[in-house]
């Protein structure tokens, strides 16, 4: 088993590690998750969720085998501050419109989607106007992962009856990341030579995150040491095994730690977690 999170050394980081990079303009999200897995001396390396290359913002690359953990970060919700660019002078009832896209809505992958094009629902959990400027509407939208922020300009400026297309496009948020606190890939690879030629983590420990950060937003479950080993075995969890864990409704996807905090599987809760026998949680991911 790994040791805690907290107590692990630098390369033990960087085999299980993720940084929120700052994505700038230019390069896609897949170029810049093979710049760090690069620098970091690693075999591979996920980012977690793509942004087109002319997008920027939150990116969270995941190193090692924390690319394992790449189911959860489809879990959580993200977060964009987008530039609606209307093709007429705004209504008076742009904020009412607007409100309206507040909801589940249908969707269709674009042509060049990586994805089947088939009508979808994803929702608008909140969406914000923050600003108003000529022909230009600055939003604010928190959404379901998966959703097209393009798409949902376009919808929007037909409800208008003015047109529109996004223009610039920012996130600031996908699960637990945020933008207080992104590094940029000249920051990391500034770091990781400050950490091998000089010595000094003092950087690189700022940037670089245990695997478990990816997981903050997932409901844990707490195994003993001995059902850690066997599931790093391919044993699901068994009710003995379970310490603690937070209420979590049948189906959920769940992390599994040791008691020191250490990330030990991915899972879906299949049974009564408070039951004396039986299987609790199925596994999706191993690791360990």
């Amino acid at each position: 088993m790994r040791p805690a999170p907290d107590e692990r050394s630098v390369e033990e980081l960087l085999t299980f590690g993720v940084v929120n990079v700052d994505k700038p303009p230019g390069p896609s999200a897949h170029e810049v998750s093979a710049w760090a897995r690069d620098l970091a001396g690693v075999e591979k390396a996920a980012h977690a969720g793509t942004l087109d290359p002319k997008v920027t913002g939150c990116l969270p690359v995941l190193l090692g085998t924390a690319t394992r953990l790449a189911p959860a970060m489809l879990e959580g919700t993200k977060e964009y501050v987008a530039v609606l660019e209307l093709h007429g002078d705004p209504p008076r009832d742009l904020r009412e419109v607007v409100e309206e896209f507040e909801a589940p809505l249908y969707q269709k992958p674009p042509r060049k989607s990586a994805v089947s094009r088939r009508l979808r629902v994803r929702e608008i959990h909140q969406l914000d106007v923050l600003e108003v400027s000529d022909r230009k509407v600055l939003l604010r939208i928190e959404c379901e992962s998966g959703t097209y922020i393009r798409k949902l300009c376009h919808d929007i400026g037909l409800a208008l009856g003015t047109g529109g297309h996004m223009g610039h496009l920012r996130r600031t948020k996908t699960g637990p990341f945020t933008d207080g606190d992104l590094h940029t890939m000249y920051e990391f690879a500034d770091a990781l030579a400050e950490y091998r030629e000089r010595g000094d983590e003092s950087w690189i420990r700022e940037i670089l995150l245990p695997g478990e950060a990816a997981l903050r937003d997932l409901p844990s479950v707490t195994v003993a040491e001995s059902a850690a080993e066997q599931i790093a075995e391919g044993a699901p969890v068994y009710a003995p095994g379970v310490i603690s864990h937070e209420d979590v409704e049948r189906g959920a996807l769940v992390a599994c730690y040791t008691p020191n905090g250490s990330a030990v599987c991915l899972g879906r809760v299949t049974g009564d977690l408070d039951a004396e026998e039986g299987e609790v949680v199925s596994l999706e991911r191993v690791l360990v």
